[in-house]
């Protein structure tokens, strides 16, 4: 973690310089990959048995069952082959400071990097020494591959699989040097499986559909090589097809492989100047906010101690979030763009690489969110653009749903949501003449509105902490907060004559504590949100000079139609409560905390701080339901309620070494692996520990990071403001604010 040496043209000598990770010996299979990317492309780089393997994943590449397909896998061999002897000197070194993976052997590197600004991979072999190099592009769909119910979970149809559903062939050429597949979607998807069922045939054509036809592929180009043939083979449990291609006594080569979206493939930039671009991007990236040990001397920092591991692995995980910077599409909770054989996650999973748990198509909001929260900290809201626009191309869908089913306005969106804007249909549940069939049947997600409102708090955050132009998704919030108006006033209405309470507020039934407290009355966590994102969103208008919001079809006095937080005593203190009352429980959430965070009503510098610590420290189902495992969020409520000891066993926890050679490549948890919802969540934590702010923006540095810890960290803070401050001996230095 310390600076290293500085190693490209234009850094300057105190410009940091993330260190790098290194493997000095190759890997046994997939799952002791390394990832790699750039843009909107992911790759698991790994050297098996003297072969450079590379998996690619690009964002966006759902087929026709909304499964996100990979783009293949590469193999290269070299002979004599470098990196096997004892005298290889082999090494694997992960280059944060360039985005590149190298693999290096005898007299030969190669390097692998994704471009930053288009969607295309470089592999560059630089070999001293004359080599053949055999190059393989093994791809698993070269034939119809029909879908099993076991492994149902990799799209969206589920435990609803159609008897002929099948991942469909692709298209592949090669002549010469030059390989293209491509994956043509047929016009009938999972989309008009999900209309059918959900009755929305009459306002279909009114629906987004982003599957239907959609037409993908790559196009390989080996400079030097030459096809060679076809070969069948096996790897991991999954038999494949290889489109070989040759080069004799060579001693450099640049391959290319340029993925893309619709007809064909754009224009490729020259390796020269993609490698000095990317690395420009890479290394003004790692400017941006940084988390290192202090008043330690370059190269001498020991990420073997516990709590710098801690460190290493949030550099480690943020870079993995940095290879989907610009996709069109969020980077997935469930493995993003870099899962691996199925098998190596459990052995009864034999299956092929596309293969997740929790879909490809699916966007679980409950735990896309916890991807996109740190990036306000780490000043990366640029990333968090995919997120955004991906509910604003749904908002149209959720408004005419809405309209549809119970004829009011705002947007409803729903938990376990597809890509195209509609509930996941096995999750959508099973309905009856009579039913609504605008609600999921569904134990878990029945009356779970609330998850699209922390994308809209961190939208109007995103421009609070950097000045984003958020205008276009405006009419995003106001339908989100619209449609709690409207349709609790609308379903009151049904129940009876009042669309009010007594006091003139709405009455939240029934709805949804998170998956956890169901058929819930006026739940703790929705209340929060509501108030939440309206004092924001009246913020936010007001600074523009806009105080009258009705003129956004939200009416000016529904803020003083949000219920109270309700509360209750336990053994005489005074607690959050996960609602009025509810049904039973279904999950292990904690919504109870939700006012703590996301929404931040209590925590340090904020009133009622003793009754969210008690909320904490003594609430039964609290205590019971508290771990570190996936997206559960006890690390980040720890931090923010300034209880130190908890906060640092927590996200030492959270960042602990995954069970594979990748140290943020963590187990499923609740999900897939590589949990990506555990490594968001542990990076809000140790934020949390290092930077909060009061409601008047007042800074609040190290609320809960243990004074021997030596620390120094560059985070953004609301105002665009950048925070660099670092703590010696628990003596706090502020070097910037």
């Amino acid at each position: 973690m310390a600076a290293t040496k500085a190693r490209a043209t234009g850094i300057k000598s105190k410009d940091y310089i993330p260190a790098d990770y290194t493997w000095t010996s190759q890997s046994r299979n997939s799952s002791e990959s390394m990832p790699c990317g750039g843009h909107d492309i992911g790759m698991n780089v790994w050297v098996e048995n003297g072969d450079i393997l590379i998996y690619i994943a690009r964002s966006g590449m759902f087929d026709e069952n909304n499964t996100l397909l990979k783009a293949g896998r590469i193999r290269l061999s070299l002979s004599p082959n470098p990196f096997n002897g004892k005298g290889a000197n082999f090494s694997q070194t992960l280059r944060l400071n360039d985005g590149a993976v190298y693999i290096k052997g005898g007299n030969t590197e190669v390097r692998i990097w994704a471009d930053v600004y288009t969607s295309v991979v470089f592999a560059e072999i630089n070999s001293k020494t004359k080599v053949d190099a055999k190059l393989s592009y093994e791809s698993w769909r070269y034939k119809d591959r029909p879908v099993t119910k076991a492994e149902c979970q990799q799209c969206s149809y589920k435990w609803n699989l159609p008897k002929d559903c099948c991942t469909y062939q692709d298209s592949i050429q090669a002549k010469g040097n030059i390989l293209s597949f491509w994956h043509k979607n047929r016009e009938l998807t999972v989309f008009d499986f999900t209309v059918d069922k959900e009755k929305l045939n009459s306002i279909k054509s009114d629906l987004y559909n982003p599957i239907g036809g959609l037409r993908f592929g790559g196009e390989l180009t080996a400079p030097g090589f030459n096809f060679s043939g076809t070969t069948d083979g096996v790897y991991a449990s999954t038999d494949f097809h290889a489109w070989n291609f040759v080069a004799d006594g060579i001693r450099k080569s640049t391959i290319t492989f340029n993925l893309y979206t619709g007809d064909k493939a754009p224009d490729v930039p020259t390796a020269k100047t993609s490698k000095k671009r990317s690395a420009a991007w890479w290394h003004a990236y790692w400017q941006r906010s940084y988390i290192v040990p202090a008043g330690i001397g370059a190269n001498t920092d020991n990420p073997n101690e516990g709590w710098q591991k801690m460190l290493r692995n949030y550099e480690l995980f943020r870079y993995m979030l940095g290879c989907n910077a610009y996709g069109e599409w969020p980077s997935k909770f469930n493995g993003g763009l870099f899962t691996f054989d199925p098998v190596y996650v459990d052995p009864k999973m034999p299956f092929t690489p596309d293969f997740r748990k929790w879909g490809g198509g699916t966007m679980t909001a409950q735990n896309q969110r916890l991807v996109y929260w740190p990036m306000l900290k780490s000043g990366d809201t640029d990333m968090m653009v995919s997120q955004f626009d991906t509910y604003l191309r749904l908002l149209p869908t959720a408004v005419a749903r809405t309209k549809h089913y119970w004829g009011h306005g705002g947007a409803s969106f729903t938990e376990q949501i597809e890509n195209f804007g509609l509930p996941n249909p096995a999750e959508y549940g099973k309905h009856k003449e009579g039913d609504d069939y605008g609600t999921e049947r569904n134990a878990w997600l029945e009356y779970q509105w609330d998850t699209a409102l922390e994308f809209c708090s961190m939208i109007l955050q995103a421009h609070s902490y950097s000045g984003m132009d958020i205008t276009k998704y405006e009419p995003l919030i106001v339908q989100c907060l619209q449609f709690f108006d409207e349709h609790y006033q609308y379903l009151a209405k049904q129940r009876g004559v009042k669309a009010l309470d007594g006091d003139g507020k709405l009455i939240l039934y029934p709805s949804s504590g998170c998956e956890t407290y169901k058929m819930a009355y006026n739940p703790s966590s929705v209340i929060a949100a509501l108030r939440t994102v309206t004092e924001q969103f009246e913020a936010y208008m007001a600074a523009k000079g806009t105080q009258d919001i009705s003129a956004y079809a939200l009416d000016s006095t529904f803020k003083n139609r949000i219920p109270d937080i309700p509360l209750r005593t336990i053994n005489g203190d005074t607690c959050i409560v996960p609602a009025i009352v509810w049904a039973r429980i279904q999950n292990v959430e904690t919504p109870q905390l939700y006012p703590v965070f996301p929404w931040r009503i209590y925590g340090m510098g904020r009133e009622g701080l003793d009754i969210a610590r008690n909320t904490y420290l003594k609430d039964p189902h609290a205590l019971k339901m508290r771990t570190h495992i996936g997206w559960k969020q006890d690390n980040i409520w720890a931090a923010c309620l300034g209880l130190t000891d908890d906060a640092a066993r927590l996200n030492l926890e959270k960042f602990a070494d995954g069970p594979y050679r990748f140290p943020a490549f963590w187990d499923p948890g609740y999900d897939w692996a590589p949990d990506c919802n555990r490594g968001g969540s542990a990076m809000i934590g140790l934020q949390e520990m290092l930077l909060q702010e009061s409601p008047e923006g007042k800074l609040l540095l190290f609320q809960a990071w243990p004074s021997e810890w030596n620390v120094r960290f560059k985070l953004h803070a609301t105002g665009k403001r950048t925070v660099e401050a670092e703590i010696i001996d628990g003596k706090i230095n502020i070097i910037k604010q």
